[in-house]
């Protein structure tokens, strides 16, 4: 990977995350991040809210871990009183059984800043940046404040069975206006983001998300521990991500059974979720049981990535899509839906791989049978994935952590 171009210095800079859950996208991006900033030899801190998850044994030895251990959201109050407006912002969502846990990271993470006063604390999803925002006003420091938006909002909230997200709209529209950077992890999050939360798009950084590291190419080597993915075994279709509706693998299991009907195959889909028990029992209504296997989580699905013969992003939405950037990165051939905001972006609107209306089983199915018998060769998909590297987004969130007036036309990475 190149290399050449140094990442600007920012000095010294504090990345704020709720945990290290391995199941997020946004945790594994700000953990890559981090490494990626601290690997120049400024100082990175990354900052815990709770020290949990399977990422956090992940953390590079140049970045200075740090847990806030954040009681619950409660234990905000008394410090929120100092600031009776937010206070009244955030009063349901505080006293509601299902209060996000993050904000009680506010007084510490107040005192974190007032204590090591880093030049730019950047935090990611959204009431991690609300409690990144409130935590700089309360420290009163010159710390410069950047959030990051990692999901399509308006598809988010309209899908939200839980009251904290349906309510997101208007905290976004009295917090986020504060921030003095904010970054989007694709242009259609920042086109959503600028008309849920009124924030003139102009304000909006668009960064891609930095997901091809030089770790990868090693993971890529090891043998997955899968008795399917061997040689003149039945071509395996890939999916991965949690188990939810966003995911929408219903979609995908269905398709796979339409394919199934025409040749033999086999489908894999990596991580867990609340609806596991459900897709199992629709592969066997659709007769394809046998033949689909939910894996669970695995600690290395680059392994799989590189032996499968096409992965599949089924998603109603994405922020951005790092699962499809990794299997390209692999060399294996990709079909996703094309679904707000992200993977019309990477794969340049179908130029790298089919992109499919949302929900349509049929048109997937049809999609999956035409990568299979004409997959595009797996150095182009590699030299695709190559644009959205740890070096390319770590200069461009230089850019912004350094100076948050710098000018978001600049343009996303790989094209400037």
């Amino acid at each position: 990977m190149n290399k050449t171009l140094p990442t600007p210095a920012v000095g010294h800079v504090a990345l704020f995350v709720r945990s290290l859950g391995g199941g997020g996208g946004a945790e594994r991006v700000m953990l890559n991040l981090a490494g990626s900033l601290a690997s120049t030899g400024q100082r990175v801190d990354l900052v815990m809210s709770r020290w949990s998850g399977r990422l956090a044994d992940q953390i590079p030895d140049s970045v200075n871990a740090i847990n806030l251990a954040a009681p619950i959201a409660q234990y905000a109050i008394p410090s929120l009183l100092r600031r009776p407006g937010d206070a009244a912002a955030l009063a349901s969502k505080l006293l509601s059984p299902a209060a996000p846990r993050v904000l009680g990271a506010i007084p510490g993470l107040a005192r974190y800043l007032e204590r090591e006063q880093p030049s730019t604390l950047l935090a990611a999803l959204n009431y991690t940046n609300i409690a990144a925002l409130i935590a700089c006003d309360l420290a009163d420091v010159s710390t410069r404040c950047v959030i990051s938006v990692h999901n399509h909002t308006s598809a988010q909230i309209s899908a939200a069975e839980d009251q904290r997200t349906r309510g997101l709209a208007p905290l976004m529209r009295r917090f986020f206006p504060r921030a003095d950077g904010i970054v989007a992890v694709s242009s259609g999050v920042a086109d959503d983001l600028s008309r849920v939360a009124g924030i003139p798009r102009e304000r909006i950084h668009t960064i891609y998300n930095p997901v091809v590291t030089s770790g990868l190419a090693r993971l890529r080597l090891e043998e997955p521990d899968h008795p399917w993915l061997v040689a003149d075994a039945p071509p395996v279709i890939l999916g991965a991500g949690k188990l939810k509706p966003q995911k929408d693998f219903s979609t995908l299991v269905r398709a796979f059974a339409k394919v199934r009907r025409s040749r033999p195959a086999r489908l894999i889909v990596l991580g867990e979720g609340p609806q596991m028990n459900q897709l199992r029992r629709l592969s066997i209504d659709l007769g394809v049981g046998d033949d689909v296997d939910f894996s669970g989580f695995v600690d290395n699905p680059h392994a799989y990535m590189a032996r499968a013969r096409v992965f599949v992003l089924s998603s109603a939405w994405e922020g951005f899509g790092n699962v499809l950037v990794e299997a390209m990165a692999a060399g294996c051939p990709v079909v996703s839906m094309d679904c707000p905001s992200g993977p019309s972006e990477i794969l340049e609107d179908g130029k790298y791989g089919p992109l499919v209306p949302v929900g349509d089983h049929h048109k997937l199915s049809e999609a999956i049978i035409s990568t299979l018998d004409a997959p595009l060769q797996g150095e182009e998909l590699k030299q695709r994935a190559a644009v959205f590297s740890d070096w390319s987004a770590a200069r461009r969130y230089a850019d912004v952590l350094r100076s948050s007036s710098a000018d978001p036309s600049r343009g996303e990475i790989g094209t400037t």
